[in-house]
């Protein structure tokens, strides 16, 4: 049914029961969808002189006419407002928009189903877990299964009829014990289906339920007398109890439940959504929502909910929240708990939105170029430092098999390069490829002279490599009683992690951010200056050593040569005029003749 707005008693033409509106501009266009309990109350809300939101005012404005659908229940108008908003995209409706492609994992539908990643959904019986916000967990679940499940990644049509025929051969896979080699043995098919099904509950989060699954099948093995496929399945129950306890845990039992929080800053609402699955956390994901009319959280809650558990698929109606709404909205019956562990997993939740609004504030107000004195201290910031590291000094160390090793120190100041201040480094107590013992030798010469000095100590110490070049540079920071007085950091050359002193674990910094581009900007330098210096450094032992070869001339007469000619160039280009007034008659022949 469509009102048009003519009258001041159209609002009396619209029922009162639940259902769906849709608003229509002059021509035609649909402006807003929304649900009601009551649809005339919630419409005729719209057209009351007062509006507290100026926004509702220019809708309102713009409105032409109304179309009601009338529905059978709250729950019924939610589902069509959900189709209706993913069918027109209305201007001023900007919930169920954004499907963002997370990657899922999926269990084809194959007579032996492989596992793969995928960010395509097709309807043909396969099955989909996920999605995966963070792809490193899903890389991280998808290794586990393929370390304690064999099987295949190939692409091969393992019908029947292929087997029996004999059309495959096993690969390298199977001889690396990495696939059962179904191919060849169709006789595999139910052991194979025995570990799909494995597979199926560890992605559903239903690890608990597996290990005591497996434990009774290890008990069964052991008293049949099949011990190694005892101990088979026991390493597989210590692999999945392990992973298992990496996730976090929100309790000893055993329930199920999906756990929206809200929070509303300036008009935006920021939210985390997630799911516990056996008393774990195995999914989460944080955004932000900046609504066009100004709905409250009891319009908004059921809504995000029927988007976020289309998009991500689960099926849950209980939903722990932070917010005192309605027992029942929609579908749903929304929990808010005072104590317990479901308030704790409510607190956990409030703690990663808190992480998103910070992460957003700083992508909004941060520079695309801030000015120099900002970028340091960006990075005290990021790396929480107690000093902004107006002075940095970062170390670089070249070798080739131990021969020509060096090492290199850049220095910035005010997040610029001091070039002026920049040292090359012989290496000279260390004897073979040794990086670690390099390191400390650098450091401990370097700083030791600085104190010797009088010098002006760096706010931060980079070194170029992880925890063993790290723990390498503190051993010469406590000979030299300077720990807790310079902060240091390892930045290992791989990831890019951050290591700390006396931290197990690295910090990874936003790759994007200012200050990990001003870390990375030191690391290149110091690796360029100190690749430089290597090569000339190599180049010089490689002509003194060509001269050596050269019987008849001593270190005393190279060393004459380089005095007078400085280079091999110049040395080789020399009259034998020149190399007799540098080094005799008898000499200049001899080096003539060896050219």
């Amino acid at each position: 049914m469509k009102v048009y707005i003519r009258s001041t008693d159209f609002t009396a033409q619209i029922p009162s029961s639940p259902g769906v509106y849709k608003y229509f501009d002059t021509e035609g266009v649909i402006l807003y969808v929304g649900k009601a309990k009551n649809l005339k109350k919630r419409v005729s809300s719209y057209f009351i002189k007062k509006h507290l939101d100026a926004k509702t005012q220019v809708l309102v404005k713009k409105i032409h006419a109304i179309e009601v659908v009338v529905v059978d229940s709250e729950i019924d108008a939610l589902l069509l407002e959900n189709n209706l908003i993913k069918q027109y995209q209305p201007r001023y409706n900007i919930l169920l928009k954004d499907d963002k492609t997370f990657p899922w994992l999926c269990i084809k539908n194959e007579p032996f189903p492989r596992l793969f990643s995928t960010r395509k959904k097709i309807n043909d019986g396969s099955k989909y877990f996920g999605p995966y916000p963070k792809g490193r967990s899903m890389h991280a679940i998808l290794n586990l299964i393929r370390e304690l499940y064999p099987l295949r990644t190939c692409h091969l049509d393992l019908s029947d009829q292929a087997i029996l025929g004999k059309k495959h051969k096993v690969c390298l896979e199977f001889h690396l014990k990495r696939c059962l080699g179904p191919c060849e043995n169709i006789a595999l098919k139910e052991a194979y289906k025995a570990n799909i099904q494995d597979i199926e509950w560890i992605l559903s989060g239903k690890t608990h339920s597996l290990i005591q699954l497996l434990k009774g099948k290890m008990q069964e093995a052991a008293e049949i007398l099949e011990f190694e496929k005892a101990e088979i399945i026991k390493r597989n129950i210590n692999a999945i109890q392990e992973y298992r306890s990496s996730s976090t845990i929100v309790n000893d039992g055993h329930f199920n439940i999906d756990v929206l929080t809200l929070v509303n800053k300036e008009h935006v609402w920021y939210f985390n959504y997630l799911w516990v699955r056996e008393g774990h956390i195995t999914f989460t994901y944080s955004d932000k929502i900046e609504p066009k009319l100004n709905e409250t959280e009891s319009e908004l809650a059921p809504t995000l909910l029927q988007h976020l558990q289309g998009l991500y698929g689960s099926q849950e109606r209980e939903i722990v929240s932070n917010l005192a709404l309605d027992d029942a909205l929609g579908p749903y019956r929304f929990i808010l708990p005072k104590i317990g562990p479901k308030a704790k997993i409510v607190e956990w939740s409030l703690k990663n939105i808190q992480l998103e609004i910070i992460q957003q504030l700083k992508t909004e107000i941060k520079p695309t170029n801030p000015p120099k004195s900002q970028v340091t201290l960006a990075l005290q910031e990021a790396l929480g430092l107690k000093n902004n590291p107006i002075h940095i000094e970062c170390f670089d160390n070249s070798n080739i098999q131990g021969t020509s090793a060096v090492a290199a120190c850049v220095v910035f100041k005010h997040g610029v390069p001091s070039k002026k201040e920049y040292r090359h480094f012989n290496i000279k107590t260390v004897v073979g490829p040794d990086d670690f013992a390099s390191m400390a030798e650098i450091i401990f010469r370097r700083y030791k002279r600085l104190l010797e000095e009088g010098g002006a100590l760096p706010d931060l110490i980079i070194i170029d490599g992880g925890k063993g070049q790290l723990s390498a540079a503190l051993q010469s920071i406590d000979r030299l009683n300077l720990r807790g007085k310079i902060a240091i950091m390892g930045l290992a050359k791989r990831l890019e992690e951050i290591y700390w002193p006396e931290q197990a674990h690295p910090v990874m910094l936003d790759k994007t951010s200012e200050a990990m581009k001003l870390v990375q900007h030191l690391r290149n330098e110091a690796h360029r200056f100190g690749i430089s210096h290597h090569r000339n450094q190599r180049s010089a032992n490689f002509i003194q050593s060509e001269l050596e070869q050269i019987k008849g001339i001593g270190p005393v007469t190279i060393a004459q040569l380089f005095q007078t000619f400085k280079t091999i160039g110049a040395i080789k280009s020399a009259t034998i005029n020149q190399l007799e007034t540098c080094v005799g008659e008898a000499k200049a022949k001899i080096i003539k003749d060896q050219q």
